[in-house]
């Protein structure tokens, strides 16, 4: 699973065999979650949430919002839209 993006102790990846739409695995501290990109204006949708808190998916959508465009290209990489 490639990382493609990291922020603080989070890290964002894509599988190269997943499905559509448009998607990030955000892990972190132990707990992990999955954002709809909304390629190519977003903004990111949460999907899936597995123990982060409010705060940190705040924190979350945020950096995920602010790197939407490298989000979607890496996406486009892996799988084409």
């Amino acid at each position: 699973m490639p990382t493609v993006f990291r922020f603080g102790s989070y890290r964002v990846a894509i599988y190269p065999n997943d499905h559509r739409p448009p998607h990030v695995h955000v892990i972190g501290n132990g707990h992990e979650a999955v954002f709809e990109l909304l390629c190519p204006d977003g903004p990111v949708d949460l999907r899936e949430n597995y123990d982060f808190s409010r705060s940190e998916l705040a924190a979350i959508v945020k950096a995920l919002n602010e790197s939407l465009k490298i989000l979607c290209a890496a996406w486009e990489r892996l799988h084409g839209f």
